[in-house]
């Protein structure tokens, strides 16, 4: 599926910034409790929304959560005979890599995949649109996941929820005055509404079969005091807090989960004939 790719990383100013603001976070493992409660969140949605069986090969974009935990690779390399992945930060690359290694690795931009048409089965892309500066850059990022994608293959995505309130604020606020209150590790990117999301797969080519909210918990509160838990040692206490995290997904069941799940989630598929 690969072409002949550049073993060095990208350099470009945006990457270096990227790769600068994550290193210290995956070095620190701040956010171990965090991320076993967004790790098992999100498996279980993609557990449910893999196709039936295994797969030849799934393309995992943004390995962050990788980097930083167990991420989706387990269930990925459970599902699919090859699992390939991308990020453009060396530094998450090479974590990822000590974690997950038989995840096939490549640093590359979204924008400018490094495989041929039709490469995969599967596209699970989990928060990794909503990080650029402009919303143009969403829909290119789809089309190159639309063209990678082999015809009725399944594209897995989320997204920022621009809906929910916290959101909304968090974007429409300086970055410097979040970092400083612990708000946010990084900046926030452009992102968009669930209506807005579902159009624009549409005018990509993606025909949309389901559409959800996740991760419904309050993020800031849950954030602090997983990291205030995290330097404990009690298993026990850390079981409890990520049983009760687990019970706020409740609400993606209810005609409000738009408001309350941090995250938009939606499943497309690319057709089998080209329109």
């Amino acid at each position: 599926a690969l072409r002949p790719v550049d073993p060095r990383p990208p350099v470009d100013p945006p990457y270096r910034h990227w790769d600068s603001t994550l290193a210290p976070l995956i070095a620190t493992g701040d956010q171990r409790l965090w991320r076993a409660h967004s790790d098992a969140t999100n498996a279980r949605l993609v557990e449910r929304w893999l196709p039936e069986g295994r797969v030849d090969d799934i393309l995992k974009t943004d390995l962050y959560d990788e980097a930083m935990g167990e991420g989706l690779a387990p269930v990925l390399v459970r599902r699919a005979t090859r699992v390939t992945a991308v990020d453009v930060a060396p530094s998450v690359t090479q974590a990822a890599r000590r974690r997950h290694p038989t995840v096939r690795i490549a640093a590359c931009d979204i924008r400018r995949l490094p495989f041929r048409d039709a490469s995969f089965d599967v596209v699970v892309s989990n928060s990794t649109l909503d990080h650029f500066e402009r919303r143009d850059d969403i829909g290119r990022s789809l089309a190159e996941l639309h063209r990678t994608l082999k015809p009725g293959g399944w594209l897995l995505v989320t997204l920022d929820n621009l809906r929910h309130p916290a959101v909304a604020l968090r974007n429409a606020l300086p970055f410097r005055l979040l970092r400083a209150l612990r708000l946010a590790d990084y900046p926030a990117g452009a992102t968009l509404g669930p209506r807005t999301l579902v159009g624009l797969l549409g005018s990509v080519g993606f025909d949309v079969h389901e559409v959800t909210a996740l991760l419904h918990c309050p993020r800031p509160w849950a954030v602090a005091r997983a990291r205030r838990l995290q330097r404990r040692e009690d298993q026990a206490t850390h079981a409890r807090f990520l049983s009760g995290l687990a019970r706020w997904e409740s609400l993606g069941g209810l005609p409000t989960r738009f408001l309350t799940g941090h995250y938009t989630a939606v499943r497309a598929r690319k057709p089998h004939a080209s329109r």
